[in-house]
């Protein structure tokens, strides 16, 4: 019984598709297709570091030509404005076009810059969040908030089956927190 499998065996078939006339290729194209040791993948990498670099080139004609209008215009411009003007206007504007049209070099320097500035930046909220460490400072919970809090959990354990009898315990807890709550809005709206 068990000699057997219960599924057939699967059966490769191969499709031959013949043509209806004789397919025939030049011996150029036959031994260039064997001879050629290139697969898809390296010829498609090798085409997509092309187009890269024609980009990059292209970019950088594009950024020099954009510093030389910068330049041209900003000439233009001085020459023209004889009043004086803001200058934090005038050179929050340049460094933004400069930016735009400088290389990678460059704005790799000014991301070193950015980032010494992040770097005392960081060092101000430093010493900011260690201020403000200093200012909290635990205070020591109020001596009958703490007695209350202690007969609501003596109440609690004298009567675990019956909760609800230590409502009295449980309201004085209450009232007790409810104080320092007004205390403390009062001492923080001063």
């Amino acid at each position: 019984m068990g000699a057997e499998n219960s599924k057939p065996a699967a059966v490769t078939s191969q499709h031959v598709f013949s043509a209806d006339a004789p397919v025939r290729f030049s011996s150029g194209l036959v031994d260039s297709l064997q001879n050629n040791t290139q697969t898809d993948s390296t010829r498609s990498k090798q085409q997509e570091l092309a187009y890269q670099q024609r980009l990059t080139d292209e970019l950088e004609k594009l950024r020099e030509k954009e510093a030389q209008n910068l330049s041209e215009l900003s000439k233009n411009l001085s020459g023209e404005s004889e009043q004086p003007t803001d200058p934090s206007l005038t050179e929050s504007l340049t460094e933004k076009i400069s930016d735009a049209t400088s290389s990678s070099a460059t704005l790799a320097q000014k991301q070193k810059q950015r980032e010494m500035s992040n770097a005392s930046v960081t060092k101000e909220i430093e010493a900011l969040k260690k201020k403000l460490d200093a200012r909290k400072k635990l205070e020591q919970a109020d001596p009958a908030v703490n007695k209350a809090k202690e007969d609501v959990a003596n109440c609690l354990r004298t009567h675990d089956r019956r909760p609800l009898d230590c409502w009295k315990e449980v309201e004085t807890f209450k009232k007790e927190v409810g104080r320092l709550e007004k205390d403390f809005v009062e001492r923080t709206i001063r």
